[in-house]
């Protein structure tokens, strides 16, 4: 690998932007692609497969053997909210290979008895996300079902894109966030984002499932999130 190569993958680390190294076999020559930039139309399947997967591997195109060693930041879950949905999508993340972050400024809620080995915040979302902002290969999921809580992180998730945003609520609660968040500047567009009510319709009833539908709706929304392009 190239030392600017090297640099710029660091870099790409650095900020939570996917890249990918492409050598070639035959010559040893080597590019580098960050996620959103521009390739030779005779790679861009292979190179948004990658992307999409996570995978490093050898593919054969146009008689070239080009190894891809792919660099995309771990997906994590922030959870807004530490509620009983909340407890068991921790289990169960972590058995899917996401990281997850439990943020809840009600500290009666927020304990460690509650959510042992989690990473867990009792603190507000506005002040939590300043150091921790949410990226593109974010997941927020709110389930307070407290305005003062659960729309701040929202509004905060749709501007900064991340791959996926799930609020709890009826399409009643629904509706009266979306015109709480309108009022904050968020378009329609982004507002047509949200997963409300939250998760895959499954007809999910107790916490568990509950938990179980919306870490479906994640992992779907990120195996087949739109690129950057």
């Amino acid at each position: 690998m190239r030392g600017a190569d090297l640099v710029a993958l660091n870099e790409a680390r650095r900020v939570r932007c996917a890249a990918l190294l492409i050598t070639d076999l035959g010559d040893g020559t080597s590019t580098l692609v960050r996620e959103g930039e521009s390739v030779p139309e005779t790679l861009r399947e292979v190179v948004e497969k990658a992307f999409r997967s996570g995978k490093s591997g050898l593919v054969e195109l146009e008689g070239k053997r080009l190894f891809l060693n792919v660099h995309v930041p771990p997906p994590r879950i922030a959870v807004i909210g530490a509620v009983h949905i909340s407890q068991a999508l921790a289990r169960m993340a972590d058995v899917a290979g996401f990281d997850l972050r439990m943020i809840d400024p009600r500290t009666a809620f927020a304990t460690e008895e509650r959510f042992e080995g989690v990473e867990l915040v009792a603190d507000w979302p506005e002040d939590v996300l300043k150091d921790a902002p949410l990226d593109a290969y974010t997941a927020l999921v709110a389930v307070t079902h407290d305005p003062k809580i659960d729309d701040f992180p929202i509004a905060e998730a749709l501007r900064t894109e991340c791959f996926y945003v799930g609020a709890l609520g009826s399409r009643k609660t629904h509706a009266k966030r979306v015109e709480r968040l309108l009022a904050l500047g968020i378009t329609d567009e982004q507002i047509a984002r949200i997963d409300a009510p939250i998760g895959l319709d499954i007809g999910a009833q107790s916490p568990a499932e509950i938990a179980v539908a919306v870490l479906g709706a994640i992992i779907q929304a990120f195996r087949k999130r739109e690129l950057k392009s």
